[in-house]
């Protein structure tokens, strides 16, 4: 259970495959002005574990867009691919409680075998009982067994997955070496301390997974608060692969305008051709929480 009685702590965690868009302005905005709003700290966490996926110099970019855009953080910067002692620390740990197994599977063997007919194969859990001969484990996964996790989103509402008819066991190291983000994730919302993450709804679904990492680690369970995503005119979330505009500093203050009408907030119109302080002036004050809407999805350019 989260302890209420914490300070409030919260963070933006971007990862660094591109240049920021609109619709990570909205989960920057969202958790920046929760964690003004109620008088804690706000962290950024540099989530660049994927370095294949990576692209050059875009960790300097987004903090220097994020600086430019009139954010302020608190604390040093956390760039997970410094990090991999810390998790291989956490990894042994669930080794240790024999929480994890080693998977010798390829996707290709997963896809042909699969038990489900959802977008992302379900592990059939070939593994589970131990390596088949002359296999060599390739990845590391959590056991999930028959667990069902719900908890109480703070916009969505009550959410609840049954891990093994919806997920299966999911890998916390791959077969590259890299750990997984959600070990990752949450090995450093504990570290830092982190009471609230406000984020975007697309990883709604991935919360169970974190969750029961946090029980079977033994660590407290953050507060979640996920947000509408921002979509194209065709449906598809905001990002690199859907060709996204990148945020450039001459259209702050438009942008971030656009951010709080997206998050349901009434910002004045002259504000969108104003100073950036302004702005920001303007939604320290009016920020409300009970306006933003409870959808996960809303296209690019409307208000919520």
């Amino acid at each position: 259970m989260h302890d209420s009685t914490r300070p409030y702590r919260g963070r933006f965690a971007p990862s660094p495959t591109g240049p920021l868009h609109f619709g990570s302005l909205v989960a920057a905005v969202g958790s920046y002005l929760e964690a003004r709003w109620n008088r804690g700290k706000w962290l950024v966490r540099m989530e660049d574990l994927d370095r294949p996926r990576e692209a050059p110099g875009a960790s300097d970019a987004i903090l220097r867009t994020i600086e430019a855009y009139g954010f302020e953080w608190d604390g040093q910067i956390v760039f997970q691919s410094r990090r991999g002692a810390t998790y291989g620390a956490a990894l042994k740990r669930l080794e240790h409680a024999r929480a994890v197994f080693p998977c010798a599977c390829t996707r290709r063997e997963i896809s042909d075998s699969t038990l489900s007919a959802a977008s992302e194969p379900l592990y059939p859990g070939t593994c589970r009982k131990g390596l088949l001969p002359g296999r060599s484990a390739r990845a590391m996964r959590v056991r999930v067994d028959n667990a069902v996790i719900a908890f109480e989103d703070l916009l969505q509402g009550r959410f609840e997955q049954n891990l093994a008819r919806e997920v299966g066991d999911f890998i916390v190291r791959r077969a590259d070496g890299l750990f997984a983000y959600q070990l990752a994730v949450v090995v450093d919302d504990f570290e830092q301390s982190i009471t609230d993450v406000v984020r975007g709804a697309d990883l709604l679904a991935s919360t169970p997974r974190q969750i029961l990492l946090q029980r079977l680690l033994g660590l407290p369970t953050p507060r979640y608060m996920h947000l509408p995503v921002a979509v194209n005119q065709t449906g598809e979330k905001l990002s690199k692969q859907t060709r996204a505009a990148p945020l450039t500093v001459t259209e702050a203050p438009g942008q971030l305008w656009q951010a709080l009408r997206f998050l349901g907030q009434e910002p004045p119109a002259d504000l969108a051709t104003g100073k950036i302080a302004d702005v920001w002036g303007w939604a320290f004050v009016n920020w409300r929480t009970e306006r933003i809407p409870t959808r996960r999805s809303i296209r690019e350019g409307e208000a919520g």
